[in-house]
């Protein structure tokens, strides 16, 4: 692999291009402030405005949501797998119908897997920009995203409709949903009483994993963080893992899957067979299979870097356990 086409396949934290009209509360009180970013495959975005960095996708998507303080992504649930780490800032996590079954707390470098079929919200209660970044399970991870009906109906009453395409219609914009498309159902009573509502002492001890739990695990080999044998087990259709400079090896190493390098601390090198290159936190790589590289933290200090693998697992859903 030459440097260019290495270079193609990374995206660097301050190339990222955001998007501000991704979802239907873009125009909410509270929500609109919101920057989306869609790294690897389509992500989740109902805007045609959404910038797709590397539009391949390894079996799974990659995306990041930066927000400023007192900012909030609305309840929505998911049929995949939705993974985040705190990248910058201090974010709470909460679910529920209206939000209020449970909550957690994450700070920098904490992840989370958060089960499917429960609608959840997050929202940055730093004191500065904050920034997430995100795993989604499946190549089209687009396809399984319900609204809460609250979310819905503030939308609207602020210009934004979501069509059932999927699409959103901005009628602040002069836009109208078209003859054909229906505006997206709301959920009945019975629907939503299919949608778990389980506690903080449900989620947290099988779906957070905290930083410096995880670097003490990375101490002498990397840390298994989501996979059947992970500290979160799962079968999402990727697994993760976190490495410190305690864990890497010197020799350059191969993978039959595709491999995503996300670093969370430290500047890293990376190289490969047709040269070397740097790696920095917010930065993604994608590492196509059966590439030769390898990895180094470049400096002194604090390092670490969440890597996901594909696997052979469809995109599977997490659940509560």
């Amino acid at each position: 692999m030459t440097p260019a086409e290495m270079e193609a396949r990374i995206v660097r934290y301050g190339d990222l291009r955001p998007c501000k009209t991704a979802f239907i509360d873009a125009h909410t009180p509270g929500s609109d402030q919101k920057e989306n970013f869609t790294i690897i495959g389509g992500g989740v975005s109902e805007s045609a405005d959404q910038h797709v960095h590397i539009a391949d996708t390894p079996g799974f998507n990659i995306g990041a949501a930066g927000q400023p303080p007192k900012c909030r992504n609305s309840l929505h649930s998911h049929t995949t797998a939705e993974v985040f780490f705190a990248l910058k800032g201090r974010w709470r996590f909460f679910w529920g119908r209206w939000g209020t079954a449970g909550e957690v707390v994450l700070e920098e470098g904490d992840i989370i897997n958060i089960p499917t079929g429960i609608f959840r919200g997050f929202e940055n209660i730093g004191t500065d920009y904050g920034m997430i970044m995100a795993i989604l399970g499946g190549d089209d991870a687009g396809g399984g995203v319900t609204w809460a009906p609250q979310v819905i109906e503030d939308a609207a009453e602020h210009g934004l409709v979501l069509g059932e395409n999927g699409q959103l219609y901005d009628t602040k914009k002069g836009a109208t949903l078209p003859d054909v498309v229906n505006p997206m159902p709301v959920l009945t009573e019975a629907e939503l009483a299919n949608f778990p509502e389980p506690s903080t002492l449900e989620v947290v001890p099988r779906h957070v994993a905290r930083y410096w739990d995880l670097m003490a695990f990375a101490d002498k080999q990397p840390a298994k963080v989501i996979g059947v044998d992970g500290v979160l087990p799962d079968k999402p259709g990727f697994e993760v893992e976190l490495l410190s400079r305690n864990s890497i090896s010197d020799e350059l190493q191969t993978h039959r899957h595709h491999t995503v390098l996300m670093p969370m601390r430290g500047h890293w090198r990376l190289d490969f067979a047709g040269g070397t290159t740097s790696l920095n936190p917010g930065d993604t790589a994608a590492i196509p299979p059966n590439t030769p590289h390898a990895l180094y933290p470049a400096m002194t200090g604090e390092a670490s870097l969440y890597r996901v693998f594909s696997n052979d697992d469809p995109a599977g859903s997490t659940w509560l356990g």
